[in-house]
């Protein structure tokens, strides 16, 4: 389990962002964020929340504490690694019942400060950022920001892309039954993907792509696919009934149905290249990957 409840001898009646500050020697915003998000508890295992005074001789501290599965850094640097995720893991814990994300990784290999600088989908496989220290983190996400990188991915699509396409379609959230799910409309956030065919396979009728987001809204690459008519295989939410929808969201879908709804059991979309410049210097960072992609066309 990512969180575990660490005990202290505590300081009866007194307030708990003092103690946590003076006593604990805490950092003053690790201290706020501990209350605010509910992570310190007195001996009841009743909430301590900010301004509140301790009511117990002890309190517990219930601080994340990353589990390796062997997930090693694709490469590592003096600020910041770079780390090739595999499909179906979720990047950063949704509540304190996730028994393993990344974040998990990160926090093993790099420590506390360690965090991601940007996400990726849990079904989408392939590379990501980790900044090593605040610092880092904080430079590195402005960069993401301001748009300042360039990505590509790789997908396998249902159906024929003979040449390269330029999906200029605005997004919003769908609002109806799945509501994660995006749809294209014209009132919607801007989005531009460029798709370029790589690979066709005619027995199985389906297209090696390299997409290009120009923008990063949720699901674009899936979404603009699918609103072409070239669903990317194995996607569980796109292109399939709302129950199944649903159920794969619930995690009540089972491997052999998921197969069944989706011909695959698992998203084939995989973040393959990051190009960005830290401190002056460029880096190109293809993923190790890629290969998968070819052997399963072949």
């Amino acid at each position: 389990m990512p969180f575990t409840l660490k005990k202290y001898k505590a300081i009866k009646d007194k307030k708990i962002q003092m103690f946590l500050i003076k006593d604990l020697a805490f950092d003053p915003k690790l201290g706020q964020r501990l209350t605010s998000k509910g992570r310190i508890f007195d001996e009841n295992m009743n909430t301590i929340n900010t301004g509140e005074t301790i009511p117990t001789d002890y309190i517990y501290i219930a601080v994340f504490e990353g589990i390796s599965r062997g997930l090693k850094p694709l490469i590592e640097f003096p600020d910041f690694a770079i780390f090739d995720k595999p499909t179906n893991l979720m990047v950063h814990p949704i509540s304190k019942n996730t028994p393993y994300s990344l974040l998990d990784e990160i926090r093993f290999h790099f420590g506390e400060d360690a965090n991601l600088i940007h996400r990726i989908d849990a079904e989408t496989s392939g590379l990501i950022i980790v900044g090593k220290n605040k610092k880092s983190e904080k430079d590195l996400k402005e960069m993401f920001q301001e748009k300042k990188y360039h990505k590509s991915y790789l997908a396998i699509v249902e159906g024929h892309i003979k040449e390269e396409i330029r999906i200029d379609k605005g997004l919003d959230r769908e609002g109806l039954v799945i509501g994660v799910r995006m749809k294209v409309c014209n009132d919607g956030k801007e989005s531009v993907t460029i798709i370029k065919p790589i690979s066709y396979n005619k027995e199985k009728d389906l297209t090696l792509i390299e997409a290009l987001p120009l923008t990063g809204r949720q699901h674009q690459i899936r979404v603009h696919l699918y609103s072409q008519g070239h669903r990317i295989l194995g996607d569980p939410i796109y292109g399939v009934d709302d129950v199944n929808a649903e159920n794969y969201l619930n995690k009540t879908l089972s491997e052999e149905d998921r197969f069944e709804v989706t011909n695959s059991n698992r998203l084939w979309l995989h973040a393959n290249y990051l190009e960005f410049i830290y401190k002056d210097i460029t880096y190109k960072i293809f993923s190790k990957n890629k290969d998968i992609y070819n052997e399963f066309l072949s």
